[in-house]
């Protein structure tokens, strides 16, 4: 016989509804009543069907503006701001929030870094709010949550937007570096250029677990050897000094340079080389703000409904703490023409001699 909520509510007396509630662990049923549901359900092999009890929950998002849950969005940045005021982060909570809200859920916001939370603080906040899981976006100077934000992990669903979490390794999405950088690099390679040549600062690297490098690596193997150029790493350096810059590209000469960083325009300009006549750049994170650049859009308000989608599903499998095998859902990236490299293409790849 197949097992419905209809079946669990009769086996206890309750309404449907709150059988309905109680699976998707609603504080508005008390937890004596839910954890009786919950046991009913398990006893008879109850089985929720996550897609339909998702549709169900955008049908009732758009015959009405009431919420039923809400999430919380922690801002990881060290900036208590950065969700209005860094570069890149609010593109991941606009993609967090639209899915949110689609899917029926209000949203919360916090600070990793607020110096006054404790593991129980945090827990009891959350609770109290009635947050039924988190994603934490842009943890972009570490890769590691503060000691004490990890007992929340275990009291609630987690995920993580734009880098891979370490002690604990939790699920996350984010753009995919490595094609991205590769993209990047015969796309170059398609408008004519010979030498591209990467400047990077090596703490970004690190965090994405060089995952841009080793695109630009992996494209440098079409190349033959007198062609293939060694990253720049020292930004850190260049920005004191711009002479570290400057001898690294006497060094090197690449005729096209992927970066993040728009002050690599103007150290060029410094140098007497004008762009695209001179020499190319091509933007690693293109952005709406500056649309003369050529790059790669990221869609990082992708990454962050992904990571909603991937939160909302370990809310409806009761899924809580470090996951054993955790999962990372990678965004692929698009590439933007612009006015920092040249116009024409070749239609070919130039390719390694034999």
């Amino acid at each position: 016989m197949k097992v419905t909520m209809q079946t669990i509510a009769d086996r206890i007396g309750v309404s449907k509804n709150a059988v309905s509630l109680a699976l998707k662990h609603d504080p508005s049923i008390s937890e004596e009543t839910r954890n009786k549901i919950l046991a009913v359900a398990n006893e008879l092999g109850y089985r929720r069907n996550q897609v339909f009890g998702e549709v169900m929950s955008q049908m009732r998002k758009r015959g009405s503006d009431s919420v039923s849950a809400t999430i919380a969005l922690i801002n990881g940045n060290q900036n208590h701001r950065a969700f209005r005021e860094h570069p890149t982060i609010p593109n991941y909570v606009t993609g967090c929030k639209e899915r949110a809200s689609q899917l029926g859920y209000a949203i919360d916001s916090l600070w990793l870094f607020d110096q006054s939370m404790s593991g129980q603080r945090w827990i009891d906040i959350l609770q109290t709010r009635g947050i039924r899981g988190i994603v934490v976006v842009g943890l972009m100077n570490e890769n590691q949550l503060p000691p004490a934000f990890v007992p929340v992990i275990e009291a609630f669903p987690c995920v993580v937007t734009g880098v891979r979490t370490r002690e604990p390794t939790l699920s996350f999405s984010c753009v995919d570096h490595h094609i991205l950088a590769l993209r990047a690099f015969e796309k170059a390679l398609e408008l004519g250029y010979q030498r591209p040549g990467l400047v990077l600062d090596s703490v970004i690297d690190q965090l994405v677990e060089h995952r841009f490098s080793a695109g630009y690596q992996s494209g440098q193997t079409v190349l033959p050897k007198s062609r293939r150029i060694q990253p720049f790493f020292d930004v850190a350096k260049a920005r004191e000094n711009h002479r570290h810059f400057q001898d690294w590209l006497k060094k090197e000469q690449p005729d096209v340079i992927f970066t993040l960083y728009n002050e690599v325009h103007a150290w060029l300009e410094d140098m007497g080389l004008k762009v695209p006549k001179d020499i190319g750049l091509i933007q690693l994170e293109w952005r709406a703000s500056r649309p003369n650049w050529a790059g790669m859009n990221q869609h990082n308000d992708i990454v962050g409904q992904t990571a909603m989608d991937m939160l909302i599903g370990m809310i409806h499998r009761g899924d809580k703490g470090a996951p054993p095998f955790p999962r990372a859902t990678l965004i692929g990236p698009t590439w933007v023409n612009g006015q920092t490299v040249r116009q024409q293409t070749h239609g070919h790849l130039t390719v390694k001699s034999q």
